[in-house]
């Protein structure tokens, strides 16, 4: 048997555990940094529940996927007397339920250390701790310990990210990484090395690069490119990487989900060896909310996330994550690991070849879906992450994901359930019904482009270029100030943007039947039966919104996006409208005649677009 320190009792002192102290411990009194001692102080007589997102252990998933066999709690901890239960969570556990009898420590001035060997239960999920303290108590390096049979695996882990011009974000992660990983004594300091590919080339190389963090300034080839570039970097590092993390750079990230995922790695069974890691993606804005815990291609050639929303504060929340069941119908082709966190071992990467050079935008998706390895996720193992409904852009949306997806899929097979035609016609139709004439002619930009074949996307340069043209073309935002004088000259009375609420902007009406049939002949009046429209209706900049009873019938949309304070002004335009179907309907002839031959010719290229040669001729490494 081997022992090893699989996870740290976390408490952390930033914005998030400030704001939301329960996904590290729900407490009835205060818990405070003592920076001399080194300690965390639960400062007040009261419960201390560490039965948290981040502090419970995953018993479950830990049987299942490792050669774990027993299971022990390390305090070290000093002050007033205190008891010790141990807890657990079932599927059914709405709260935290006691495992076995307290366990007493009388108060002491001087440091005491305690293990408790854990009992799991038949349907433990997972289980941790509540103090019950008598006063001040001070607690340092607590941790799970786990017996293991057999060997520790070896392992040599990459932390490779990607960043362009985001210097903030990523300094702060550089600085997380040196002084919580690198300057420690944990074994993963000695197996550790980090890769910031700058595809900005704008952060100081000699300043932040030592011995473990290596700056490598990049061309700018999107997030596909930088994160192969840190593929190929960690796979020919000096003692080469069993493993490469890859991680967004505008996230936050706790140290100790990569310590974890560390520990994780050197205790896998055989069968999950070449698993990849995924780590879920917590809401940046709203820290205690999941975004995504991986995600699948739906069968309408939609992203979706694999669970439905949840609040990790809540203890029924954190139990419900670990218990989770895949449904059956997201089938494992359709399912992925998205790559603001995804731990990949080499050697999956040696079998399956590298990314698609596909700049940004589905890069991940289709990775995951083409290696079809076991995706492991588990409370703890996370970033945060801005929403996607903050960050919205059609360049990347409308002209990335359609291109992007519907190459992925000819070449390399990517979602064969999903039907990304179908997903097309959605989002042109559904733009061109909210007057969104740019945007509609972004879809088609990257049909077309689409429709040239693999020779288009696997020139260097090709993939940069057009999604800058993209950016240009997109429908242009303007503040305010300019929205309002751009709605006095059209003389659209009545706009006052002083007034807008966001309960006006999101809001929306009912329609009738004979209202919905007759939107869904005529496109919102513009094909058949033709109106002009009249007046004007203000609704939300994000593409995937319709909210069809406020803009049946107008001749203007006012869209707002409210978290930039930018605006853009749609008018009615039958003549543009009439342009766009056209073209989109010579495309689709095109598009039929000859993808039987595009499919062809995409397939046979995909073992020069996925090769280590290919690859570093792109990334002008040869």
């Amino acid at each position: 048997m081997t022992s090893i320190q699989f996870s740290s009792v976390l408490l952390e002192k930033n914005s998030r555990s400030l704001s939301y102290p329960s996904l590290y411990c729900r407490a009835t009194g205060d818990v405070v940094e003592d920076k001399i001692d080194g300690a965390w102080l639960l400062y007040d007589k009261g419960t201390y529940d560490f039965s948290t997102y981040f502090n419970s252990l995953s018993v479950q998933k830990l049987q299942h996927y490792t050669r774990a066999t027993k299971y022990v709690l390390h305090l070290e901890l000093k002050g007033a007397g205190l008891t010790v239960q141990q807890t657990k969570g079932g599927v059914f556990s709405a709260h935290p339920e006691p495992v076995g009898e307290p366990r007493a420590l009388p108060a002491n001035d001087e440091w005491q250390t305690m293990d408790i060997d854990l009992h799991i239960d038949h349907d433990a999920v997972i289980v941790g701790f509540i103090f019950e303290t008598e006063g001040r108590v001070a607690l340092r390096n607590s941790y799970y310990a786990l017996e293991v049979e057999g060997d520790l695996r070896p392992v040599e882990l990459a932390l490779a990210t990607t960043t362009f011009k985001k210097e903030s974000y990523i300094k702060r992660n550089i600085g997380l990484i040196k002084g919580n990983i690198l300057a420690g004594t944990d074994d993963i300091a000695k197996h550790f090395h980090m890769y910031v590919i700058d595809n900005g080339r704008t952060l100081d190389v000699d300043e932040l690069s030592d011995e473990h963090v290596t700056i490598r300034p990049n061309e700018n080839v999107g997030g596909a490119g930088g994160f192969t570039r840190g593929m190929l970097e960690a796979m020919g590092q000096k003692t080469p990487a069993t493993h490469v993390l890859l991680m967004d750079d505008d996230v936050a990230v706790s140290p100790e989900s990569i310590k974890r995922t560390y520990n994780l790695l050197r205790i896998l069974k055989d069968e999950y060896a070449d698993a990849m890691i995924s780590g879920a993606m917590l809401n940046y804005e709203i820290g205690e909310d999941q975004w995504e815990d991986s995600g699948y291609m739906s069968d309408a050639g939609a992203f979706r996330p694999a669970k439905p929303p949840l609040r990790l504060t809540q203890f029924e929340d954190v139990v419900y994550n670990e218990a989770f069941k895949i449904p059956k119908d997201i089938r494992p082709e359709q399912r992925y690991s998205a790559w603001w966190y995804c731990c990949i071992p080499t050697e999956v990467i040696r079998e399956e070849g590298l990314p698609l050079p596909l700049f940004v935008r589905c890069d991940d998706g289709e990775y995951g879906t083409r290696c079809r390895r076991e995706l492991i996720t588990m409370n703890g193992l996370c970033i945060w992450h801005m929403a996607f409904n903050l960050r919205y852009n059609a360049a990347v949306e409308r002209y990335q994901t359609t291109r992007n997806t519907m190459i992925a899929q000819c070449t390399t097979g990517f979602a064969k359930r999903s039907d990304f035609l179908q997903e097309l016609h959605h989002n042109v139709v559904l733009e061109l019904k909210k007057f969104a004439y740019a945007n509609a002619e972004l879809c088609l930009d990257a049909f077309e482009d689409f429709l040239k074949g693999p020779k288009f996307i696997a020139q260097p340069g090709a993939a940069e270029e057009s999604f800058m043209r993209a950016n240009r073309n997109k429908e242009a935002l303007v503040s305010f100030d300019e929205l309002q004088q751009q709605a006095e000259s059209l003389h659209i009375d009545g706009f006052d943007v002083s007034q807008i609420t966001r309960q006006l902007v999101d809001g929306d009406r009912p329609r009738t039947i004979s209202q919905r049939l007759q939107d869904y002949v005529t496109d919102n009046g513009q094909r058949l039966m033709k109106t002009e429209g009249r007046g004007y209706a203000v609704i939300p900049m994000i593409g995937w919104v319709y909210p069809a009873g406020v803009i049946r019938g107008k001749k203007y949309l006012i869209v707002i996006d409210w978290y930039s304070k930018r605006g853009a002004i749609r008018t009615k335009d039958v003549d543009a409208y009439k342009r766009i179907a056209r073209r989109y309907s010579r495309d689709l002839r095109y598009y039929k005649r000859n993808i039987d031959r595009l499919r062809t010719e995409y397939a046979a290229a995909r073992d020069e677009l996925t090769s280590v040669a290919y690859w570093k001729h792109y990334l002008q490494m040869d």
